[in-house]
């Protein structure tokens, strides 16, 4: 987005974490944990074991074809990708004088009317651009889905600027209350759409290009990199928004850029893996998208019902790792710890939580049998589930194992 535009900045969870993502000793550990080469590897050095060495023409001809890959994926995908622009009214303020005396004829003997006070005062509004983003088309009858935080405003008017110059109004459908995702809609038909891969099957190493509204400027500019990462945790804040964690990211160094925000990150078979959704401010090629299989389930809930629905179970928790157990002086270090703070309570009343007899200082430990952990945070897990599900809950309390069941309600 541009520079009026909240666009997200991250705080990764976990100092190690970041090193082990960005550092370059830990992409080469990554790298040949994989059975990959350290980074800065010979190009003749690609090669199975026992197997030739390619020969420079060889070497050469694999270049090629993947540039060609490349560019056929992103003239194909191209038309599916959208500008999003949001408009509204903005007050315009104009400048005035005033004496502070006002009409006081004593004061005014002395100073006359040069002694005068600047004031600010509105006259009428004028409708601005304020914020901009990118999107995709999903279905051939207008369904586009984006970042939330490119579609936050309600009071704005949102306009899709189409690859080939044409544009129109679009609704808003959904924003989706736990993750970065905004479902909208423009009335027209026969439209391009792109076709929604398979995240879980995506490796580290894996080429991927990202297609997007560059700086909110430049429509449908292309940067292509690789897996860098998978599984990461984030916190993005940003004005207007405030902060949100997100889990189980996509990490690439393909550029994303302010404007982006929202665009695909695509395989080389021209299918969508990923929302690029966030960047680290300050950091050069660290970016992060929505796994497009986080993304299925809530466009499935809008297709069939025209919102976005999760189960709820209605608790308030940290999800654990070593520093936290530490810092609560607990004996575990993986699940979700039920915690209340003075805004909110660990268990909300009368919820399925709250049935269940689940009480803050718990601690969560598997659903259904799925280990909770740093992996499977519960609300992902959860994710899982419909609305009416009922789910077996192994938690602690006071280091004893104890069980219970919730049926999942609807999260208003």
């Amino acid at each position: 987005m541009d520079r009026l535009t909240r666009y997200q900045f991250v705080v990764l969870v976990g100092v190690a974490a970041f090193l082990a993502a960005s550092a370059g000793t830990a992409l080469t550990w990554n790298a040949m944990q994989n059975g990959g080469a350290p980074m800065g590897f010979d190009l003749n050095s690609l090669r199975t074991l026992g197997s030739p060495k390619p020969t420079e023409k060889e070497i050469n001809e694999r270049i090629l074809r993947q540039d060609e890959m490349v560019v056929q994926v992103v003239a194909a995908a191209s038309p599916a990708v959208v500008a999003i622009v949001a408009t509204k009214d903005v007050p315009v303020f104009e400048q005035y004088f005033v004496s502070p005396f006002g009409d006081d004829p004593f004061f005014k003997q002395f100073f006359g009317d040069r002694f005068q006070i600047p004031q600010e005062r509105q006259k009428g509004t004028v409708n601005k651009r304020v914020s901009s983003g990118t999107g995709f088309i999903i279905s051939a009858d207008g369904l586009i889905v984006t970042n939330k935080h490119v579609v936050a405003d309600t009071k704005a008017e949102y306009t899709v600027f189409f690859n080939d110059g044409k544009k129109a109004t679009a609704r808003v459908l959904a924003r989706d209350p736990l993750q970065d995702l905004a479902v909208i809609k423009v009335e027209k038909s026969g439209l391009p759409a792109l076709i929604l891969g398979d995240s879980s099957k995506i490796k580290i190493g894996q080429t991927m290009i990202a297609i997007g509204n560059a700086l909110g400027e430049f429509s449908n500019s292309v940067s292509v990199g690789v897996v860098s990462g998978l599984s990461r945790s984030i916190t993005a804040t940003g004005a207007g928004i405030g902060s949100e964690d997100l889990t189980e990211l996509i990490q690439t160094d393909a550029a994303i850029n302010p404007g982006n925000s929202g665009g695909p990150l695509l395989n080389l078979r021209g299918e969508v893996i990923g929302m690029n959704t966030a960047i680290v401010e300050g950091a050069e090629n660290i970016g992060f998208a929505i796994p497009v299989d986080k993304l299925k389930r809530s466009i499935d809930s809008v297709k069939k019902t025209g919102r976005i629905i999760y189960p709820f179970i209605g608790i308030r928790y940290i999800t654990l790792n070593e520093e936290a157990a530490k810092n609560f002086n607990l004996s575990v270090s993986d699940g979700a710890f039920l915690q209340g703070d003075s805004e909110s309570l660990a268990v909300v009343p009368d919820s399925p939580a709250d049935k269940a007899g689940l009480k803050e200082g718990d601690i969560i430990v598997e659903i259904n049998g799925q280990k909770i952990d740093k992996d499977h945070v519960l609300a992902s897990v959860l994710q899982q589930y419909s609305v009416g599900d009922t789910v077996s809950i192994v938690y602690l309390r006071n280091s004893a194992r104890q069980t219970a069941s919730a049926t999942l309600v609807e999260r208003k």
